[in-house]
């Protein structure tokens, strides 16, 4: 790249450069984020159009279908999408978390077969925990992340079995990156945690028998796909690494994309490794689009399992499509941690996440997420138990059918209770509370709760304001009645916080959010500003 110099000119730092930092923020890789913001960033800021536009569409009553101009890929049975990549073979339990340096360590010592490294719902984007991150990953794929922090105990990677299969999900293409300017705009979140992480790692990657390899969040459209698919060719092209080398499981995590599963393993082809039942994004996403619509009220979130009918259906369609196209269709996330001072109560913890796994796998799943090392083994015992190959592409489901009504029936059993309302708000300001001191995952009722179970509470709240709904006690869902509870709730839990908690803080910004009036598109934008540092003047590298 002969231009390095003329291209870093174009950028600003506006976050502290760590001495440590200084590996990953290198003249060649700001150059390489360059090339991929003036190459992609108009298609990206075009396709966030399109989405909003797609949104106003839905608030005028228009349903998604399956599209018509696209009927063609979806009738041609003889494409398929890429045969496993090198230590994506067997995925039967994958363990996905922040990337803090701890929990590199813990996850990659996990008894799994891969770890998926989170840039997105469960890492708050502030730029130490970004930058830091990846020089955490750059670490640990070379084994030398090993370190014992003042006064603690020495963490060190295990050296007795091949460690599982890095996998990395960068943010979504609504997040921007407010540090790293290029020609006067913040980059996009997701092409700065994508570059940084290929630019270094991917030839060390392939080197040691893997390769780069990433979880694909938020998508809308095949569109969306074709964009990453592009980014994909053009960065292998760059470091002359073959096409194909890299590979992307895609979340199927919103509702639209659920119509278009087919044309999105199609975009990416020769890039494809499946795709993955995102639960919790997929309900948000389900209250979110049709939020205006009376028919899509949901009961608590507690009624939403995954024999829900449009959750069903989700699961069916996805398993289907992606053996018919001879890639991994993944299965959700457990989210339950370990219950030490109940054994009662995590016994029968644990039971629900054997009869989850069970009904994975038996459904034809091909693998599995856990939050918490403890879940591996019993995730793993049902795998190997019911599936002693290392997938079972073979699985196929001609004989189930899925219709444009399946994925859309709201018609969900359950009750709206007002100790929903206070599990949704204790939730949301949970999360948020430990968002805005920049923790993107933490522990909630013996859950572990991302940005995907907030957004689930607070656009619960906001519908069920909205449409004015009762309760099973006879309440009826007003603005005043939400504030009222918000605010017992927030007192609550600021009594029994420590000092210098940021429930207040938390709570205000959700105060707007469930009123069913404003609306943020997400928490995350929402919060953004609370947690970015700009210096005034750019860093030096």
């Amino acid at each position: 790249m002969s231009d390095t110099a003329s291209l870093v000119s174009a950028v600003e730092i506006l976050g502290a450069v760590e001495e440590s930092y200084k590996t990953i923020l290198t003249p060649e890789a700001i150059a390489f984020l360059v090339l991929l913001h003036r190459t992609f960033n108009q298609t990206r800021k075009a396709l966030l159009a399109r989405r909003r536009a797609r949104q106003a569409a839905l608030d005028g009553g228009i349903l998604p279908t399956f599209l018509p101009e696209t009927k063609f890929i979806r009738e041609d049975p003889t494409w398929q999408g890429a045969p496993p990549a090198p230590g994506l073979v067997d995925r039967r339990v994958e363990i996905t978390g922040p990337t803090d340096r701890k929990m590199v360590i813990n996850a990659l010592n996990s008894e799994v077969w891969t770890y998926m490294a989170d840039f997105e719902d469960a890492t708050a984007p502030t730029w130490e925990n970004l930058v830091s991150g990846q020089v955490n990953l750059y670490d640990a794929i070379r084994r030398q992340v090993d370190f014992t922090p003042p006064g603690g105990k020495a963490y060190k990677l295990r050296t007795d079995r091949v460690l599982p299969t890095l996998i990395v999900r960068p943010r979504g293409w609504h997040l921007d990156e407010k540090h790293f300017v290029v020609d006067g705009e913040p980059i996009s979140g997701s092409i700065f945690d994508f570059g940084l992480y290929f630019f270094h790692n991917a030839h060390e990657l392939v080197k040691r028998g893997f390769g780069p390899y990433f979880y694909l969040p938020k998508m809308e459209s095949h569109l969306e796909a074709r964009l990453w698919n592009d980014i994909f060719k053009l960065s292998q092209d760059m470091i002359g690494m073959p096409r194909g080398t890299i590979r992307g499981t895609v979340l199927i995590e919103t509702i639209l994309a659920a119509f278009e599963m087919e044309e999105i393993i199609y975009e990416l082809r020769e890039h494809s490794s499946g795709l993955n039942c995102g639960r919790w994004d997929y309900i948000f996403s389900f209250i979110k689009k049709f939020r205006q619509n009376p028919a899509f009220v949901l009961p608590d979130r507690s009624a939403v399992t995954m024999t829900s009918p449009f959750m069903e259906a989700y699961v069916k369609l996805l398993i289907k499509t992606c053996h018919k196209r001879g890639v991994h269709a993944m299965g959700g996330m457990a989210a339950q941690i370990p219950i030490k001072s109940d054994a009662a109560a995590n016994k029968a913890a644990m039971e629900n996440v054997y009869k989850d796994k069970l009904r994975e796998v038996n459904a034809g799943h091909d693998g599995t997420w856990v939050a918490h090392p403890a879940l591996a083994a019993i995730a793993s015992e049902v795998f190997n138990k019911h599936m002693p190959t290392p997938n079972q592409l073979f699985k196929r489901t001609e004989d189930v059918f899925v219709t444009e009504a399946d994925l859309l029936n709201s018609a969900v059993p359950g009750k709206i209770t007002e100790d929903g309302i206070r599990k949704n708000l204790d939730i949301g300001l949970g999360y948020m509370e430990a968002w805005v001191r920049g923790v993107g995952c933490v522990p909630i009722n013996y859950l572990m709760e991302d940005a995907a179970t907030a957004e689930v509470s607070r656009s619960q709240l906001w519908q069920w304001v909205r449409h004015q709904v009762t309760t099973a006690e006879g309440i009826k869902v007003t603005k005043d009645y939400a504030l009222r509870i918000l605010e017992e709730e927030t007192a609550k839990l600021e009594k029994a916080a420590p000092k210098g908690n940021k429930f207040r803080q938390a709570a205000q910004h959700f105060s707007t959010q469930i009123t069913g009036e404003d609306y943020a598109d997400f928490l995350t934008t929402l919060l953004y500003d609370d947690i970015t540092k700009i210096n005034s003047k750019s860093a030096k590298l």
